[in-house]
């Protein structure tokens, strides 16, 4: 700690990132997040019973009291023979520097932004978060976390959209991991609708990963937030896509699994949201498609709900849904319903063309619909309404 507080340079750097708080306490913070990795169980037991300035005091004095509790702890011997050589005053402070230069912030836990939800996570929690965008975006409600396969078909991509826009031009935060397929589909849906949405990445804030993503990413930093545990410049791994996972898992509300192999992933999500109690739920698909495999493993191991449309969705953590077209049985009328779009709109005649209905029955039915309140009119065409919307 002492080398810490004599750094001109990283004093300077928390300064300007925390004007208000105790530098050596953002210092530990920071110096913690440099030594371990993601979700080290002795590192956040030693923190929650020391605080992190003393928990690295203690950690790395060479006093007989903990050589002694080092003698009694295994786990903690091993754990200092993982840390040590990556103790080093210049890491903490390019980790300060290199946020500072992609306007990064440092939220800690206690801040007020910071997200309640991932306390859950006990010892494994977080020791801090990087956040390029807008943290308010954690804490606001309710949050949904969406992911499946890299390698999503069609089908897994036009649910994604279609799930994420309506939820979030409804004002659900759309959580995923950035990555291609069908975390990709659902940020592109909710930045489409103006919605909120949060990418937890592997590596640091400011590596676009994968790279082909890098103007999405920069999209979600600009109305959302891209967020990720490790410093910056930290190489996204396999492991640390695994421990990102729960994260994803942790800050949703409930988590919705669109596409998975039967070793996917995605599972890896679905398994920490059901062991945290959080609300899972599985889309299913067809019985011969390898990428619904995972899904259905879900439905059958881990008793998952089978989601198909978004008012399920929501169902998931307890909103109440009234659907007003629910009771519809006039097979013209569900046609309309059908053709309609939630997140764009369509003109008469475009609906006549997508039901296969003629332009005055279309008209009539959208009256009725209009009356019902389940559809708005404006001069670019006709919406359904989502489900929130209309209470």
């Amino acid at each position: 700690m002492d080398a810490l507080r004599q750094d001109e340079a990283l004093v300077k750097a928390l300064r300007r990132a925390r004007p208000d708080d105790d530098i050596a306490e953002v210092a530990a913070r920071v110096a913690w997040n440099v030594l371990v990795e993601p979700g080290d169980a002795v590192a956040g037991a030693l923190i929650a019973e020391l605080g992190a300035e003393e928990a690295l005091r203690f950690a790395f004095a060479d006093d007989g009291g903990s050589l002694a509790y080092q003698r009694r702890s295994r786990a903690l011997r091993d754990a200092l023979g993982r840390w040590r050589p990556r103790a080093s005053v210049d890491a903490v402070r390019s980790a300060v520097t290199d946020a500072e230069h992609v306007a990064a912030t440092l939220l800690l836990p206690g801040d007020g932004l910071w997200p309640e939800s991932l306390d859950d996570l006990g010892h494994h929690a977080p020791t801090m978060l990087w956040v390029r965008g807008d943290a308010a975006v954690l804490t606001a409600s309710p949050r949904a976390s969406i992911v499946g396969a890299r390698a999503s078909s069609t089908y897994g991509e036009l649910l994604a959209s279609e799930f994420a826009g309506d939820l979030a031009a409804s004002g659900v935060v759309i959580v995923s991991g950035g990555a291609y397929g069908i975390d990709g589909a659902a940020h592109r849906a909710a930045l489409g609708v103006g919605g909120a949405t949060v990418a937890l990445l592997a590596g640091g804030v400011d590596r676009a990963y994968p790279q082909g993503h890098q103007e999405l990413l920069g999209a979600i930093a600009r109305s959302g937030a891209v967020v990720s545990e490790v410093p910056c410049g930290t190489a996204p791994s396999k492991w640390r896509f695994l421990s990102r996972n729960r994260l994803i898992a942790a800050l949703g509300q409930a988590t919705v699994v669109i596409e998975a192999g039967w070793r996917s992933g995605s599972l890896n999500t679905a398994g920490h949201a059901a062991s945290l109690g959080r609300p899972l739920g599985a889309v299913p698909g067809p019985v011969t498609s390898a990428a619904s495999a995972g899904c259905h493993r879900l439905l059958r191991e881990y008793d998952a709900r089978c989601v198909t449309t978004t008012a399920e969705i929501r169902e998931l953590w307890g909103e109440p849904v009234r659907d007003q077209s629910a009771n519809v049985t006039d097979p013209e009328l569900t046609r309309l319903l059908d053709a309609l779009p939630t997140r764009s709109r369509a003109s008469t005649q475009e609906l006549a063309r997508r039901s296969g209905l003629a332009p005055d029955k279309v008209t009539a039915l959208l009256g009725l619909l209009e009356v019902e309140s389940v559809v708005d009119r404006r001069d670019d065409g006709w919406r359904r309404i989502s489900t929130r919307d209309r209470g």
